[in-house]
């Protein structure tokens, strides 16, 4: 199994960090919607030649605020500047953030992901079969494409288009219209069989696609991971995982993973907490319990294990999170070499 993880720097950061992460063994590096641009630090990596080799991937890109234009656009450039090892990762995001944080519209998450993945793909596809473009949706229409924006044929090829879901209407969707999914790092094993793999073979067999025993379809799982050499580097290691784990836990979109696990009362108060600022109180209510079925903990050799028992059977790779801690090199290379381990 490959490993993925954030580039976790800054843009004119980004080139280092990325350096610094590929010589510690791991074969793919992410970015999400944070604090900085999400192509970005990807670009910058991109252009640089000790980066030629790696995996490069979005993981979001919030798609809702975006036309799907510019996100045909920036992928086909980073395709090319990655030497055809980019995936275009799309997300939602939740209405509170599209309309106060983006300051743009909200309606229909699951058909706005959608159109905007066909759409992507149709752009994409023009330019690299030379058709007309002719794409009409509810939400985005691109019928103009005059010769000289089009760049022509990625001598890469169009990149893969992923979608990332927690629910089983937005499961569906990237089941039936991406290249792979994105499992949302909040969940538990029992959430990833009980409900996201059921939704994914419901979108397949609804689009006519090949099951998901044929590998046709990609799933990119992604974990939480507090992880160590010793008891207290993963006890350190945990504060952040804890933390991250309130957080999310504190969202109502969140609450049916919790749910599955008999815990779905813990949201509400999670919530309640985070409206005060008590972040203490919240860290506290992740419990070991809690912590250890949400994420993944322990040593490198202990974390492959749990990764590959988890999602070894239907995936080829996984996205690593480790809030709040920077691991020394020996220790993420632990991991990605274990995780390769037969």
């Amino acid at each position: 199994m490959k490993l993925d993880v954030q580039l976790d720097a800054r843009p004119d950061q980004a080139a280092a960090r990325a350096r610094e992460l590929l010589d510690a063994g791991v074969d793919g590096l992410f970015t999400f919607e944070g604090p900085h641009d999400v192509f970005l630090p990807l670009i910058v990596a991109a252009g640089s030649a000790d980066v030629r080799e790696t995996d490069l991937m979005t993981n979001v890109a919030i798609a809702i605020p975006r036309s799907p234009m510019h996100l045909a656009n920036l992928a086909y450039d980073l395709q090319l500047l990655s030497g055809g090892r980019f995936r275009l990762g799309l997300g939602s995001q939740i209405k509170p953030h599209i309309e106060n944080r983006y300051g743009a519209s909200w309606s229909k998450p699951a058909a706005r992901m959608r159109e905007t993945v066909l759409a992507v793909k149709a752009i994409l596809g023009s330019w690299q079969d030379g058709t007309r473009l002719d794409f009409r949706g509810e939400f985005s229409r691109h019928t103009l494409m005059p010769p000289t924006f089009v760049p022509g044929p990625n001598p890469y090829g169009v990149p893969p288009v992923l979608l990332g879901a927690l629910g089983p209407v937005m499961t569906r969707t990237a089941a039936e219209v991406a290249d792979g999914l994105l499992v949302m790092p909040f969940h538990s094993a029992r959430h990833f069989r009980e409900r996201t793999l059921p939704a994914v073979a419901e979108g397949l067999e609804l689009a006519g696609r090949a099951p998901l025993s044929d590998r046709a379809f990609d799933v990119y799982p992604q974990a939480i991971v507090a992880m160590g050499d010793s008891a207290a580097e993963i006890e350190a290691a945990s504060v952040g995982v804890r933390g991250l784990l309130a957080f999310y836990g504190s969202t109502p979109a969140y609450r049916p993973v919790l749910e599955v696990e008999g815990w779905g009362d813990l949201q509400p108060e999670l919530n309640a907490l985070s409206k005060t600022g008590d972040i203490m109180t919240m860290i506290d209510l992740i419990d070991d319990d809690v912590l250890r079925t949400l994420a993944v903990v322990g040593t490198p050799a202990e974390c492959a294990a749990e990764i590959k028992a988890r999602f070894g059977d239907v995936a080829d790779r996984i996205c690593a999170y480790f809030p709040g801690s920077t691991h020394p090199p020996e220790t993420v290379r632990g991991l990605a070499e274990a995780l390769r381990a037969p």
